[in-house]
């Protein structure tokens, strides 16, 4: 297996477990659930340790792009489907700009792994 699909492999499972921990965070409660607390920083830690495997081959400055712009959208798409919150027009747009830039970053940097 090429070192590129191994570090990618990594990321998706670090955007995974930051969306999962995130999830989490809301079901905490400020911290008040001790279980939804608890996982939420299993998944966090999870998430920094698959970060930092991505690390090894990917640089930094596009695994961090590519980890926050997916797990935003990600997450505000669980935000809409599992707790029923909205999004007005400018969020939606902002989060639209988001996916551009990973689409741009993935589809024309030459600092990625293709």
């Amino acid at each position: 297996m090429s070192t590129g699909l191994i570090a990618y492999g990594a990321l998706a499972a670090a955007i995974v477990c930051e969306v999962i921990g995130t999830s989490l965070l809301q079901k905490s409660e400020q911290f008040t659930k001790p279980i939804p607390t608890l996982l939420m920083a299993v998944f966090y830690a999870g998430s920094f340790f698959f970060l930092s495997q991505t690390l090894k081959t990917v640089p930094l400055g596009v695994a961090y792009a590519i980890w926050g712009g997916l797990g935003i959208v990600l997450t505000a798409l669980i935000s809409i489907f599992a707790f029923r919150q909205t999004l007005d027009l400018a969020a939606i747009i902002g989060i639209g700009m988001i996916v551009g830039g990973v689409v741009i970053v993935n589809g024309f940097s030459n600092t990625t792994l293709h």
